[in-house]
């Protein structure tokens, strides 16, 4: 039964499990010389947890399949309205409401992200097209690498604003080529030139997923940790985070919605909803406030709730 339940909530578990034990670590004294040093390997090991958890998911991707369809399209040009849409009412609200124009800004960060690393590992936990979500993934990936240098210097908010468009979008395609482009390119090569490790990766199907529950669970720690330590007030941390789950929603709505025109409903959800929160977090301190990072914070824990209800749905 245990066992069976764990299974059925691996997802809510795991950020049940990362945001107990920085509580834990946070406020035991007795473990405080624990927590200095188990926080920093945390932290480090994270991508490293992302690395393998993604290499195990490229490794079964067929490149020869991969190629552009019409969701792809339909998925970023709905990502890309919406986006505008907000940036228009940030950029007509100008010295407005300082809290309403955070709101906003954490909300946008939430919209132009690109797609998570990891939403191949989900999709396919769910039964999409793995190829085809690999494929979008890289596309976005790109294209939002593109975008966001653009879009984040007319806010003039934060440190980012002055430097270029290169080195911006070098610095953000640095960060997605270590946790997408390396473990896709190794995978590549385990599944042409390495066939007794392939052929054991795709006997154990779940490696992928149970790798992605760690990751999420220290990710659900610092996101805990930075909500805890943030210098907003109550009301303000309260509606951002209202405002990360109804954008959430609303991303998933619209994906499933393209999805049902098109026949292809999983993928095109989890492409529009499912954010690479990290670089999202990344680009709220960069251009914006580390105020506007908790919306992305928090926007971690809606996609994985959203995506346990789906995986419960799908093993009854």
């Amino acid at each position: 039964m245990i066992l069976r339940f764990l299974k059925q909530w691996t997802l809510p578990v795991a950020i049940v499990v990362g945001t107990a034990a920085y509580l834990l670590f946070a406020n035991v004294p007795q473990l405080e010389g624990v927590a200095a040093v188990a926080g920093p390997l945390c932290e480090s090991l994270l991508p490293v947890v992302l690395f393998i958890t993604l290499f195990v998911t490229f490794s079964k991707v067929d490149f020869h399949k991969m190629h552009l369809v019409r969701w792809h399209g339909l998925v970023l040009a709905a990502q890309l309205v919406l986006a505008a849409m907000l940036l228009c009412g940030i950029l007509l609200l100008g010295d407005g409401s300082r809290e309403v124009r955070m709101v906003m800004e954490a909300v946008l960060v939430c919209v132009i992200a690109p797609c998570a690393s990891a939403a191949p590992v989900v999709t396919s936990k769910l039964g999409g097209d793995l190829t085809r979500m690999t494929t979008f993934t890289l596309l976005s990936s790109v294209l939002m690498a593109l975008l966001i240098p653009v879009v984040f210097p007319l806010l003039e908010q934060g440190k980012g604003g002055d430097a270029g468009f290169l080195t911006l979008f070098l610095s953000i395609m640095r960060r997605l080529a270590t946790v997408l482009l390396l473990p896709l390119l190794l995978g590549a090569l385990v599944r042409h030139w390495v066939g007794p490790l392939y052929r054991w990766l795709v006997r154990t199907p779940d490696i992928g997923f149970y790798c992605w529950c760690v990751a999420l669970s220290i990710t659900s720690g610092i996101t805990v940790k930075n909500i805890v330590h943030s210098s907003a007030g109550l009301l303000l941390l309260c509606v951002i985070a209202g405002g990360s789950l109804v954008v959430a929603v609303l991303q998933f709505g619209i994906g499933r919605w393209i999805g049902r025109h098109t026949g292809d409903h999983i993928c095109t959800g989890q492409a529009m909803f499912q954010k690479n929160t990290g670089l999202a977090i990344w680009i709220a301190y960069t251009f914006l406030t580390p105020v506007s990072s908790i919306g992305a914070g928090c926007y971690v824990l809606w996609q994985n709730i959203i995506n346990s209800v789906e995986l419960r749905m799908r093993v009854r």
